[in-house]
């Protein structure tokens, strides 16, 4: 990481961007605390629509139902069933 002050990177603007789109860590000072990082403008991709699988899977009618045998294996099992 580089840190630099305002001053600074006012006069170096160019070489910092270029540094920083080199994948270095630019962190902008103010007053000897950092105040500012400089990175690399990068394109977002395109957002993605919601849904477009409508149709393409099947859910029981009863998914939202509790399942009492998993229950009563989850809640009545044994962490090591083989020891007493």
């Amino acid at each position: 990481m580089k840190q630099v002050n305002m001053h600074e990177a006012k006069s170096q603007l160019s070489r910092l961007g270029k540094l920083a789109w080199e994948g270095e860590e630019i962190v902008i000072a103010k007053a000897g605390e950092p105040y500012l990082r400089l990175e690399p403008y990068r394109k977002r991709l395109e957002e993605r629509p919601f849904g477009g699988y409508e149709g393409q899977f099947w859910m029981s009618p009863d998914f939202d139902e509790p399942d009492e045998e998993l229950m009563d294996l989850i809640e009545n099992s044994r962490i090591f069933p083989d020891e007493e």
